[in-house]
């Protein structure tokens, strides 16, 4: 080898959940992981993440991800960037887990407005040496997912575009700190690395995540590349510089059952077997209430259980409405007022269900409610449990026309067939499964992997109250929003009749009360509204409050008088904007 020349290898992986291996092949799991990098030790390379790895899983619905940390320091990981996913069980969560790695945690383009420091405390650059050579590592994320975070308000940070940001970093680490090469571990879509990779000249090689496949693409003359998921393949990248050219060369490392269990790894992750069972009596609250889960009544009605949950489908996602299957609830028992475990959620959600959010009209929500109700009073699993929305249905007529489209709310107002909405709902609901045909039609705002998981948000929401009040130490103020868009009126009504004085503010994180259903006007309350319903949610009395049910002909009338009165009032509206404006022709 030339005496100019030097070489160095970079192995690099994404997007990691599970720690067991998977049935196919390449079967993966972190054992066999840990002894496929460990297989190129004598290369000295560095090994590089791209975020993604504390959740969600089975295994992390009770340990947050801990056992990830063992995994990470086994692999020798040099340097990381945060993902989506880590901050699902909060910010301090994550800060802690972050500590007990052996190696920086990068997000370069996002600042904690409470520290005026980089979020979770992660660090802004890396800087290490490799066979002569000093590379400079930035970690950048994008901002559509950063915007969906439950455990996290928008507001509370600033966001910096990854391109301006990148460039500058960039800059100051080729003339500041003199390096010889600059690499940008991302978590973003495809399009944002490319935009990257176009824009940015300054940055040498971009090493993605949160897209799973593995792919490589060549943009503006460097390489950005993707290197699967879930402990499955990683990326073995050679650099070889020579003179003025660096020549790069990318093999795909598939992790097959050829490859043995690393041992060390095996026993140190045992003990997260126990832990599972351990974590089952793990007290998350205390209900006032009884739930009631049982088949007869979650699949013929509404069930105080069934808007417990989808509240916080809601309140999670910052959607209009929430649509969940009853199937989805499985424990078919009371649950008694008093104590409540982990056991019970796990008894009642036994299985990770991915939440997605759809861009669904009107008349798409009044389909998939009718679908919902179309098999009653069979106890079928399709039959629905909502929130943001309230409906009556006519059992006696024939299914696909048990619910007159006039008489669907959304919130406060009466539902526009025309009109879009926001729609939380199971991933297994929006390909269509139970009948909800009609819901594959629809455009995905947010996908499963820029959504929480259902059991998941529960369980923040159980973190949330403890928070508020003060139950358990808490570093930061980042934590999920405990209020629901199903909420909005009754916060409408509290405050009509307060004599207070009263400011414009948002509801909810992100929306506003709407005032009539297009116009998305803030409705004026007392600012500590939200303080007040939030602390309303954390008395754990979820209630029955007519959100199904059957159409009499008493509940036709008072429909009939709601919509007549929603009429007049946006009548008015219009009257008095016109009449202010000069326009409102008397005659």
């Amino acid at each position: 080898m030339p005496a100019e020349e030097a070489v160095v290898t970079i192995l690099h992986f994404n997007d990691c959940y599970n720690v067991e291996p998977q049935p196919q092949e390449p079967v993966g799991g972190a054992t066999r992981f840990c002894t496929a990098l460990k297989s190129f030790s004598d290369l000295d390379p560095m090994i590089l993440f791209s975020g993604d790895i504390f959740a969600p899983s089975i295994m992390s619905t009770f340990t947050k991800g801990e056992q990830m940390i063992p995994a990470l320091n086994a692999f020798g990981v040099h340097c990381a960037v945060f993902g989506n996913h880590d901050f699902d069980f909060g910010v301090d969560n994550l800060s802690s887990f972050a500590k007990q790695t052996t190696f920086p945690w990068l997000i370069s383009n996002v600042i904690d407005n409470d520290t005026n420091q980089p979020l979770a405390d992660g660090q802004v650059v890396f800087i290490m040496e490799r066979a002569g050579k000093k590379f400079g590592i930035i970690g950048l994320v994008e901002e559509e997912w950063l915007a969906t975070l439950a455990t996290i308000d928008p507001d509370d940070v600033t966001y910096v575009d990854f391109v301006s940001e990148g460039r500058k970093l960039a800059r100051q680490l080729r003339d500041k700190e003199e390096v010889d090469y600059v690499i940008a571990l991302t978590h973003m879509r495809w399009p944002n690395d490319c935009r990257l990779a176009e824009n940015v000249d300054e940055i040498d090689l971009i090493l993605g995540g949160h897209d799973h496949d593995y792919d490589i693409k060549k943009v503006n003359g460097k390489y950005v590349i993707k290197s699967g998921t879930d402990f499955r393949e990683f990326s073995k990248i050679t650099l070889t510089f020579n003179h003025s050219d660096i020549d790069l060369n990318i093999d795909k490392i598939d992790v097959t059952s050829e490859f043995e269990e690393d041992p060390d790894l095996k026993k140190g992750l045992e003990k997260y077997n126990d832990i599972v069972e351990g974590k089952m009596d793990t007290l998350l609250g205390h209900f006032i209430v009884d739930l009631d889960g049982r088949f007869a009544s979650i699949r013929t009605k509404e069930t105080n259980l069934g808007n417990f949950v989808c509240d916080i489908m809601l309140s999670s996602t910052h959607s209009d409405l929430a649509v969940l299957n009853s199937g989805t609830l499985r424990s078919d028992r009371i649950h008694p007022a008093g104590d409540f475990t982990m056991r019970d959620l796990v008894t009642i959600l036994p299985m990770l269900d991915p939440l997605l959010v759809l861009n669904a009209t009107g008349e798409q929500v009044w389909k998939a409610l009718e679908n919902g109700v179309s098999q009653y009073p069979k106890l079928e699993g399709r039959f629905p449990q909502v929130a943001g929305v309230s409906f009556a249905f006519d059992p006696a007529k024939p299914p696909g026309s048990r619910i007159d489209p006039r008489y669907v709310k959304i919130g406060d107002e009466f539902m526009e067939l025309d009109q879009r909405y926001k729609l939380v709902t199971k991933s297994y609901l929006a390909a269509g499964k139970d009948g909800y045909d009609i819901l594959k039609e629809c455009e995905i705002l947010l996908t499963e992997e820029e959504s929480p998981e259902l059991r998941t948000a529960v369980q923040n929401h159980f973190e949330s109250i403890n928070v508020l009040t003060g139950a358990v130490h808490h570093r930061s103020r980042h934590r999920q929003s405990l209020v629901c868009v199903s909420r909005r009126h009754s916060v409408v009504k509290m405050y009509e009749d307060s004599n207070l004085q009263i400011h414009r503010v948002p509801l909810q994180r992100g929306y506003s009360l709407d005032a009539v259903g297009k116009r998305n006007q803030f409705v004026t309350v007392k600012q500590t509204s939200l303080d007040d319903i939030e602390h309303e949610q954390c008395k754990l009395e979820p209630k029955e409050e007519g959100r199904i049910s059957i159409l009499t002909e008493e509940v036709r009338e008072q429909l009939d008088h709601e919509r007549e009165e929603q009429m007049c009032h946006i009548m008015d509206e219009v009257i008095e904007e016109e009449s202010s404006s000069g326009s409102f022709d008397k005659n």
